[in-house]
């Protein structure tokens, strides 16, 4: 239905424009009565001289077939790798004495993010310095053993603070207490969530920030039930987005669902994708074309050949040395600079690349001038 009434409103137009130019051939036979009639110009026709061809820097290009790899379109939303998102907790009881990152702040892994002052952890690098000490002391002796037992045991309990080997190896050599706990970046990556606020008290285990990492995103898409004996895991995908008309970003398909959408008979498919400069953005929509092995041939013109005009698409064919004809087309798949066209032209038919907004100007201007005609 949809494509009859873009043909009917597009053959409104053309029947305006031919009306126009009729009028336009009739004052003219009248102001010159006894002349040689001139032909006129088909409906939906504009005709230049070969001076405005050239000012305008027409380009033609012949509609080509091409052979391409059978492709699955997919729509689908950008969403964040769940494998590339943590959280960074308190590890000890205490109050926040310092924030050093706030929401959507850049860190690298190992980031302090905050600090706490916590009794615990206090408590727990004096034990390690005791433990330390009396190895110290009872060193050659044979009370040496069950005090170095001691003293593993005690890095053992402070493990779960944080602190890596090296940090407790520095503490036993500088025998100086660190008086804060710091709260590190488990990952490099952009601060989602904080719930940090400086003088609040904060219990061991809560969950201070969310981090995620977005140098790579899955496209999480919809796969229609018809398309699934097509798809497979690894299929090359292309992603396009609104936000960035005309680019195209690459990634793969590494996931078909295990369950149906029984409400919209679809099947998710997590394709991921590259973002090194992280211009994508999670909960961005997206187009995805998954190519396949099989191939097809398709018509193709250049993306630069069609045009919207009456609520359709449309080419303008050489009809004629200085004549363009417009041709409402359908569209299927972008091709790279080229796009699939389904119906409406032929092999070989040469096509306006480039200055088809002067010829569509043309034929707007006629479409006006019957409008004033009958005013």
């Amino acid at each position: 239905m949809k494509k009859i009434i873009i043909h009917m409103l597009t053959l409104t137009v053309l029947a305006s424009a031919s009306a126009a130019c009729n009028r336009a051939a009739d004052t003219t036979a009248d102001s010159h009565a006894g002349e040689e009639p001139r032909a006129e110009t088909p409906a939906g026709t504009v005709s230049l001289t070969p001076e405005a061809i050239a000012g305008g820097g027409i380009v033609l290009e012949p509609a080509k077939i091409l052979e391409v790899a059978r492709t699955v379109a997919a729509l689908g939303e950008l969403e964040f790798d769940a494998r590339r998102v943590a959280g960074a907790a308190a590890r000890a009881s205490g109050r926040l004495e310092e924030v050093a990152a706030f929401l959507g702040d850049r860190v690298s892994a190992g980031a302090v993010l905050a600090e706490i002052y916590s009794p615990d952890f206090l408590a727990v690098q004096v034990e390690v310095l005791q433990a330390a000490a009396r190895v110290a002391r009872l060193a050659g002796q044979p009370d040496e053993f069950s005090a170095r037992a001691f003293l593993e045991a005690a890095r053992r309990k402070m493990a779960p603070f944080g602190p890596s080997p090296a940090e407790i190896d520095a503490l036993i050599a500088s025998v100086e207490i660190r008086p804060l706990l710091a709260v590190r970046a488990p990952i490099s990556g952009v601060v989602l969530e904080s719930r940090a606020v400086p003088g609040t008290t904060v219990e061991s285990g809560a969950e201070l920030y969310k981090l995620a990492d977005p140098s790579t995103l899955w496209a999480c898409v919809s796969l229609m039930e018809k398309d699934l004996a097509t798809v497979r895991p690894g299929m090359e995908a292309t992603i396009r987005t609104k936000a960035y008309p005309g680019r195209e970003f690459h990634g793969r398909l590494v996931l078909i669902g295990a369950a149906m959408d029984t409400s919209t008979r679809t099947v998710e498919g997590r394709i991921v994708l590259p973002n090194p400069d992280g211009g994508l953005k999670p909960g961005m929509y997206i187009e995805a074309a998954l190519a396949s092995t099989e191939r097809r041939t398709v018509l193709t013109v250049p993306i630069s050949a069609v045009q919207e005009f009456a609520s359709g698409r449309i080419v303008f064919v050489q009809t004629g040395p200085t004549a363009f004809t417009l041709r409402p087309v359908a569209t299927g798949e972008i091709l790279g600079p080229r796009i699939e066209i389904t119906a409406g032209l032929a092999e070989g038919e040469r096509v306006v690349s480039v200055g088809s907004f002067l010829l569509k100007s043309e034929m707007m201007k006629a479409s006006l001038g019957d409008e004033h005609g009958h005013d």
